[in-house]
């Protein structure tokens, strides 16, 4: 034992594996036993052996291994003397008792494990056949999960090619990353052998055993596209076929390169942890986001889907073909995919304004990264394992956002010709992020290197203060942070801002902490009278940067009325409430002057300002709970007096000839009249449900319009009066779409009645409810039900840890602690998890308890604002 602890001192604690050898190409045969849920197999691995050595040290991870043995090239045959599985560093150390030469060798290893239930590696899932439910298995290895299923050197920076055959029961299908090759019976066995692939990353290869039907397209190119469906649903999966053919042709063409695979695979799969993989040549998604049905469907869940084919699709350019060399550009792979998918649907359906709805990544990136808790989107990453928590909104909407910001800053056509010789140089390579700033500006002429780097490589974003001085405008950059801490962080900032009119903007460099721009000559002399309401100054035109902007109490008032004048764009409505909202919370600026600019907002009909109206006033509606109690009546009144407009023009039925965004905005505004207890809607709501009771066919019922009926019942249900409660649950048992259960589950726990609030958590964790969509649940827990939910929590940690503790309990440490607003509460949830340590949550705990303690803060800083009784008791009249 202590030889076997001296050999693993030399491999432990290392964030990369030594680089005794490195892998060229494996050969994996897996035989599948989905009865008894295990699964065998044996890997060839042919590798080079970069320096004389006696140990091979790979990864491997909840693997039993049954034998091992290297050959040379010479046909020299060793066989290791100790076999050491370190499952603390996911390691599988070969200790050989000769040295092994120099050159290209080939390791055999026998291994076994069972198909676990944790939705990563090589899991189990379950569908049902003719009423019989059956198994099925399905891969997760992103991003360091390939080693659960067989032994590998699992990091992204060395690809090899996979040659792969499964042995599988005979009536079931078998998928993986490229076309079957053979398929042969024996018996009840069947073996189906695939062509072996390019060189990839670990974290890329995939299989899924199961049973689907399907239909199939082909690309301008050729390339063969199939969607594999439940049985019986192959045809809702047509639109996400369309969107995968279309934008793989876009894709090519603005890349200038090909699809770099023979065919594309997309499977629907009933348990998956994540949203969807995409993995090379076979994306798995969940059931929900590839299947779309015309008739059951509402408006947004096809957007969602849209965006979704287009990211997996695109990850096959950014990701797959060019890969990040190590986890600590992860941005590259996911910021990438956002940003391009958005550009893609876009393309194809100018009508859903996809770059306005882009704000949305926008508006996620800001709030998490002002935060102390945040991190850079370059980060260190040690140990691999730590990535798990990094799929966040940094990686994602923050990097998608500096990346839009910087094609804005160089323009279209420079910033595409850059990015398509960026994947002609690392096609089929490892780059980091160093590597694309060198690229694009080598290519576009304009060295952007130091300013990206300010994005890149330190954590936040600035806020801008600007401040009108007779004939000059003065801006001053400062970090921005909720807390509202200091630092000295600055950053290089493409400076955009529009004056009275966007025929007239300028743009500037931000390069130092303070800068002042001279603006009379763009008026002859003389900055126009502002008395009319007609002149404005907005910075950060169509919210094109990743920052926020703080205006003097004048240029404030002027876009006030420009708002209501109707002179500003879309986009910029947005972030002047938004960034209004954000700096009120960090105590930047006070409560009554956000609900005065509300106030203007009243005649807004556009999807995407309405929903951020929306967002600020649930906000504002829990803040004011805990800070002005006695007010909150009022305040839900003028909330409700606002989104009225909105409610009117659109109306509960679908207009003929209306817009996409309408169709969305029309359930959003119903759920929130609900939500802020507006009783005639909730009249109206009741009307709708009680005729879809009635009638499941009822044209009374819409798509687009449901989750407020639901919503509506939830808010009235009682354990008392709890029909609403068991007609829900009926109607979740009965439902036939994975959408259908989804829109069921967002709205069962948002009952204000806590013993109710507590039965739908208990159904939550139930046999009835697919592990992976314990998230809707938790993501829709009332703000009322707050305290019930962390005592149910705190009572059922040992399930809940033992149910979801390897992939989704972020979910329920960010959707239980976040609505908290005390520093007591705070307290108390950092000494239960003190005693209740998790790595997996750590990050996530961190930022969840600093969102509770800046809550805490608002809540003094809103008691202070003492206009606040006049002024909403005047709003509300």
């Amino acid at each position: 034992m202590e030889q076997k602890q001296k050999i693993l001192a030399q491999f432990k604690g290392q964030s990369r594996l030594p680089n005794f050898a490195i892998p060229n190409r494996y050969d994996l045969h897996l035989n599948t036993n989905l009865s008894a849920s295990t699964f065998s197999g044996i890997v060839r691995i042919t590798l080079a052996i970069l320096n004389h050595t006696k140990f091979i040290v790979l990864n491997a991870l909840e693997l039993d291994v049954h034998g091992v043995s290297y050959s040379n090239s010479n046909a020299q045959s060793y066989r290791p003397s100790q076999v050491i599985l370190d499952e603390e560093d996911e390691i599988l150390v070969l200790v050989f008792d000769d040295v092994l030469g120099v050159g290209e060798g080939i390791l055999e290893i026998e291994f076994s494990a069972p198909l676990n239930r944790h939705l990563k590696g090589f899991y189990k899932c379950t569908y049902v056949d003719g009423g019989v439910k059956k198994n099925m298995a399905v891969t997760q290895f992103e991003a360091v999960d390939a080693r659960r299923c067989f032994p590998c050197w699992d990091e992204p920076a060395l690809k090899a090619s996979f040659k792969i055959s499964l042995d599988i029961p005979k009536e079931l299908m078998a998928l993986s990353n490229m076309p079957v090759l053979d398929e042969k019976l024996n018996g009840d066995i069947k073996t189906v052998s695939f062509e072996e692939s390019p060189n990839m990353s670990t974290y890329l290869v995939a299989f899924v055993v199961g049973l689907f039907d399907y239909i199939e397209d082909t690309t301008a190119e050729g390339i063969k596209v199939r969607v594999y469906c439940p049985l019986g649903k192959s045809e809702q999966g047509r639109f996400s076929l369309n969107i995968a053919v279309k934008v793989l042709d876009y894709f090519t063409k603005y890349f200038s390169m090909s699809y770099p695979l023979p065919k594309l695979d997309m499977v629907a799969v009933p348990e998956f942890g994540g949203g969807a993989m995409e993995n090379n040549g076979l994306i798995v998604y969940r059931e929900n986001l590839l299947l779309y049905d015309e008739l059951h469907s509402s408006a947004e869940n096809k957007q969602i889907l849209a965006i979704c084919v287009a990211h997996e699709v695109a990850h096959h350019w950014f990701g797959n073909l060019v890969t990040l060399a190590w986890w600590s550009d992860l941005w590259l792979n996911e910021g990438f995919a956002t940003w391009i998918s958005y550009m893609a649907i876009d393309t194809l359906f100018p009508e859903w304004k996809m770059w306005t709805q882009f704000l949305q990544q926008t508006a996620r990136g800001l709030v998490i990264d002002a935060l102390e808790e945040s991190h850079p989107i370059e980060m260190e990453i040690h140990p691999a394992r730590s990535i798990d928590d990094k799929f966040d909104a940094i990686s994602y909407k923050k990097g998608s956002t500096i990346i839009q910001m910087l094609q804005i800053y160089l323009g279209d056509d420079n910033f595409q010709k850059a990015l398509s010789e960026y994947i002609k140089r690392y096609a089929w390579k490892n780059a980091k992020t160093d590597d694309l700033w060198a690229v694009i500006s080598e290519e576009s002429g304009t060295q952007i290197n130091l300013m990206m780097d300010t994005w890149t490589k330190q954590m936040g974003y600035p806020v801008i203060y600007v401040k009108s001085s007779d004939n000059t405008l003065e801006f001053e950059q400062s970090h921005f942070l909720l807390s509202g801490q200091h630092s000295d962080s600055q950053w290089i900032i493409p400076i955009t801002f529009s004056l009275g009119s966007y025929n007239k903007h300028k743009n500037f460099l931000l390069e130092t902490k303070f800068h002042v721009v001279d603006i009379s000559k763009d008026f002859a002399g003389t900055i126009p009278n502002t008395g009319d309401g007609n002149f404005w100054i907005k910075v950060n035109t169509s919210q094109s940067g990743f920052y926020r902007v703080k205006y003097d109490d004048k240029l404030e008032s002027q876009l006030r009325k420009a708002i209501e004048n109707n002179l500003l764009s879309d986009t910029d409505k947005f972030g002047i409430l938004d960034d209004a909202y954000a700096l009120c919370q960090a105590g930047h600026q006070s409560l009554s002057s956000v609900l005065s600019l509300i106030d203007v907002y009243r005649k807004e009909l556009d999807y995407i300002v309405t929903s951020r109206l929306i967002y600020v006033c649930n906000g504002i509606v829990n803040i004011a709970t805990e800070a002005i109690p006695d007010l909150v009546f009022e305040l839900k009144q003028f909330f409700i007096n606002v989104l009225q407009f909105s409610a009117t023009k659109l109306g509960w039925e679908a207009i003929p000839g209306e817009d996409h965004s309408s169709a969305i905005l029309r359930g959003k505004i119903y759920g929130a009249l609900v939500s802020f207890d507006d009783d005639k809607t909730h009249d109206e709501a009741m009307q709708h449900f009680q005729a879809y009771v009635r009638d499941r066919k009822t044209t009374l019922f819409s798509a687009d319009t449901k989750k407020a009926v639901y919503l509506a019942v939830m808010r009235k249900a009682t354990v008392s009066s709890r029909n609403g409660f068991e007609s829900m649950l009926q109607l979740y048992r009965e439902a036939e779409t994975a959408e259908d259960k989804e829109e069921i589950l967002r709205i069962l726990a948002a009952c204000p009645d806590p013993d109710l609030l507590v039965e739908a958590l208990d159904f939550f964790m139930s046999e009835e409810v697919r592990e992976q969509d314990v998230i809707y649940g938790l993501s829709g827990i009332s703000f009322e039900g707050r305290h019930m939910a962390w005592e149910w929590f705190k009572e059922n940690w040992e399930p809940i840890f033992n149910k979801y503790g390897h992939i989704l309990l972020t979910n329920f440490v960010r959707d239980i602690i976040t609505p908290f607003c005390s520093n007591e509460e705070a307290d108390e949830i950092e000494a239960f998890f003190a005693t209740h340590p998790h790595e997996m949550v750590a990050m996530d705990l961190k930022q969840s308890l600093e969102q509770v303690r800046i809550k805490a803060r608002w809540v003094e800083f809103i008691r202070q604002d003492h206009s606040l009784p006049d002024l909403i008791s005047k709003l509300a009249a």
